[in-house]
């Protein structure tokens, strides 16, 4: 069995209490990663995310019902901000079809994950986390397994290489893109996020076309 699958909360809840903590730090006009967004707006739409009406959260992913998301999402940022910051650390309410430790421990591990890193990384100060071989393993095993969806655009192949070595193909094609580094450096860059230290080794031209189907 997996490190994912014998602890499938654990790690989602390690990055859910270090956000929290650090939004508590920065307060809610701190910068962070995600385009026009302050603190504020990222803690707000991680609450709409988990609640329990699917027709609001739907519109993070529904274009249709964007602005209904958004609507929701700007009345919850004029919370206070403690409440606000408890609402996102007591994580989905009852009734929430987040509340599945299935979706728990695969999609929050890594949501966590990476708006953890949209907050510290817009920070001046900011640096990497130590995050030990064990929290490592287990963002590999996940990349391994969402990947593949991450690269779906890219028009050539694209490989995942951890820095011990390890490799798997997260697009099939000639001359592929290796994305060479720790397994949470690959997925912030994967994510589309700066200041990922990742080593892309391959042909220039499909670098540059790799990069730019991320962005898409």
């Amino acid at each position: 069995m997996s490190a994912a699958e014998l602890a499938p909360n654990r790690y989602a809840r390690a990055e859910r209490e270090g956000l929290c903590d650090l939004f508590l730090e920065l307060g809610p006009d701190a910068p962070t990663l995600c385009d026009g967004w302050r603190t504020r707006d990222l803690a707000a739409h991680l609450v709409v995310r988990e609640g329990r009406n699917i027709v609001v959260s739907a519109g993070i992913s529904v274009p249709a019902l964007a602005s209904v998301t958004a609507k929701a999402q700007a009345k919850k940022a004029k919370q206070r901000w403690g409440t606000l910051v408890a609402e996102v650390r007591s994580g989905p309410p009852k009734g929430s079809m987040m509340r599945s430790p299935k979706l728990d421990g695969t999609i929050n591990t890594i949501e966590f994950l990476i708006h953890h890193e949209d907050v510290r990384r817009a920070q001046p100060d900011w640096t990497p986390r130590d995050l030990g071989v064990e929290r490592q393993e287990d963002f590999w095993e996940r990349l391994a397994q969402f990947g593949k969806r991450l690269v779906g655009k890219s028009p050539v192949g694209v490989v995942a290489q951890h820095t011990d070595g390890r490799e798997v193909t997260l697009k099939e094609g000639p001359t592929p893109v290796t994305v060479k580094g720790d397994p949470v450096e690959i997925l912030v860059f994967l994510y589309r996020r700066q200041n990922a230290n990742v080593e892309l080794l391959g042909d220039p031209a499909n670098v540059s076309a790799v990069t730019a189907a991320i962005k898409r």
